[in-house]
């Protein structure tokens, strides 16, 4: 391991560190930091820093990647929620000063305070943030990696743990690289998707800015006839519910799915409306001057900035991109894109982690809830899906009782398994992932320590976070294995939300990528629950366009 510290100039301090944290050799001061680390790099130590954000981002610009890294921010924040302590602050500084009881300058809290998907300014900072006054940096960075060190030992499950850590600060390189290299994004099949679908973008500007290309507005007029109301907004919800009151219609909100059990004959044009509308305002042409720059779309990603360790974006809607403009997304000349996703992965985790055999078995299949209809539902496989979706969210009674009712007999360890998280859910009970993410107070930060509708609804939450944060888990560890096995080749990594990743490759390497993912899959399924009989399948397509991959 090797300690790196940054300074303003581009050089920067290492220090050798053994397998304990501490010093196995002098300290090297670097002119040029970049060169220093690419140069030692070639022998995969892993690197010791506060944060990928504080160095990583220079490096790339400079050319330089690094196989592996720990990134102390991420690690304290996984540490602190697992001792139940989850919002204390976990920069490296808060970990040193708890350790120590040194002070912490008061230009660290804001960074101290916010969980980290919420943390300011972006990915692309001006260079690293201060530490400790008169502590030195390096000196700091060791001690709180004894620290957690121990503390990581100390859990019911430290080799888990320490693959959970792994795995996120992987995936905050990941998530850098990302950044930096960019999604492929074509702008003149995105002009032909945009005037195909909105008309030609209006030039007419008012005070909130360019007005409404040619088909918003003729939607927008057809809804005010409707609705006989001259000068109606269709984009303003509260005017919306207005209009339908007094058309005999109290609706308690504008979303989509109230909207289509209105009778009236507004509404398939008021949801042709609020698609399109979000299309223009999240990516039409304005989104792409802002966000689109050399032919590729560089949003700022946040590894684990939602509570359940999926990503999350500061902007630019990278995880919201809606399969209307996916036609926008195409390989480079002679290039391909490889669009992998994991088929039904909460089902098949809940199988995995709950042990049970019934279950398991038929998750080793390829189609879960054919399986599952088979098994146990009469060949019925929507309430096979019904019974599923319904143990793991909470969707427990009306409709879905008759199929919970079968899943619970049949499938009993899988049933204990959610209900158990439900229970301590709704009592104020630390709830854990199957790596050891420890879910939150509430996702509102508030007290639900008590029964009733609050402990309810928590117990709704924790009884999906058990395994919504575990597919997390198997997602963060898929992608950090599936960049080890594409190191060598020229394949970038350009996309991933959830449950889906997209690899960009020459055209000669897409088999080698096709091969990497089904490897990675079947690697990160061992390393996650070992010899399970629960197979991940992974569906891939290899095309020009993201939108011909579904």
């Amino acid at each position: 391991m090797i300690a790196v510290v940054a300074d303003s100039s581009g050089g920067g301090v290492l220090r050798p560190l053994d397998e304990t944290g501490h010093p196995s050799g002098p300290d090297e001061h670097v002119a040029d930091l970049a060169a220093a680390m690419a140069a030692r790099d070639a022998t995969r130590p892993r690197w010791l820093w506060a944060a990928v954000d504080q160095v990583y981002p220079r490096l790339l610009e400079a050319g330089v990647r690094v196989h592996r890294c720990h990134d102390l921010e991420l690690a304290e924040a996984l540490l602190l929620a697992y001792d139940g302590r989850y919002g204390e602050p976990r920069s490296a500084a808060a970990a040193y000063a708890r350790l120590t009881g040194t002070p912490v300058p008061a230009d660290q809290a804001a960074r101290q305070a916010q969980p980290p998907g919420d943390r300011q300014g972006t990915l692309f900072g001006d260079g690293p943030a201060p530490i400790v006054a008169d502590i030195p940096q390096l000196d700091l960075l060791a001690a709180v990696y004894r620290d957690q060190r121990t503390r990581l030992a100390a859990g019911e499950h430290p080799a888990r743990m320490r693959l959970l850590i792994a795995a996120e600060s992987a995936s905050a390189l990941i998530a850098a690289e990302m950044g930096h290299t960019g999604l492929p994004w074509d702008a003149a099949a995105h002009d032909e998707i945009l005037t195909s679908l909105l008309g030609e973008p209006s030039a007419v500007r008012s005070r909130t800015g360019l007005t409404p290309p040619r088909r918003l507005a003729e939607l927008s007029a057809r809804i005010a006839e409707l609705l006989d109301a001259p000068g109606l907004h269709p984009d303003s919800p509260a005017e919306v519910r207005k209009a339908l009151r007094r058309a005999g219609h109290d609706v308690p909100n504008t979303r989509s799915w109230v909207l289509k059990q209105v009778d009236h004959p507004v509404i398939p044009v008021l949801l042709e409306y609020k698609e399109l509308y979000r299309i223009w305002t999240a990516h039409g042409w304005s989104w792409r001057e802002q966000w689109v720059q050399q032919g590729r779309f560089r949003p700022a990603y946040v590894p684990a900035g939602v509570v359940s360790g999926r990503w999350a974006t500061r902007g630019g809607g990278a995880l919201q991109i809606p399969k209307a403009v996916r036609g926008a997304v195409r390989a480079a000349p002679g290039w391909r894109l490889v669009v992998a996703d994991a088929g039904q992965l909460e089902p098949r985790i809940l199988a995995a982690v709950s042990a049970d055999t019934r279950l398991a078995r038929a998750a080793g299949t390829g189609d879960l809830y054919a399986a599952l209809a088979a098994d146990s539902f009469k060949g019925d496989r929507a309430a096979a899906k019904l019974a599923l979706l319904g143990a793991m969210y909470g969707q427990t009674g009306g409709a879905a009782a008759p199929a919970i009712a079968v899943l619970r007999g049949s499938y009993p360890r899988a049933w204990a398994y959610v209900e158990a998280a439900a229970r301590a859910g709704e009592t104020g009970g630390l709830v854990r992932s199957w790596l050891g993410r420890t879910c939150p107070p509430s996702a509102l930060e508030s007290s639900w320590a008590d029964e009733g509708a609050s402990g309810r609804s928590r117990g709704r939450f924790t009884r999906n976070f058990v395994i919504q944060a575990t597919a997390a888990e198997w997602a963060a560890t898929l992608l950090a294995t599936l960049r080890t096995r594409l190191w060598d080749s020229a394949a970038e990594l350009v996309f991933f939300q959830h449950d889906e990743v997209i690899v960009h490759c020459p055209v000669a390497e897409a088999e080698q990528v096709v091969s990497a993912l089904e490897d990675a899959a079947t690697a990160t399924a061992e390393m996650l629950f070992g010899q399970s009989p629960v197979r991940f399948p992974l569906t891939i397509a290899v095309t020009t366009s993201y939108a011909e991959a579904k």
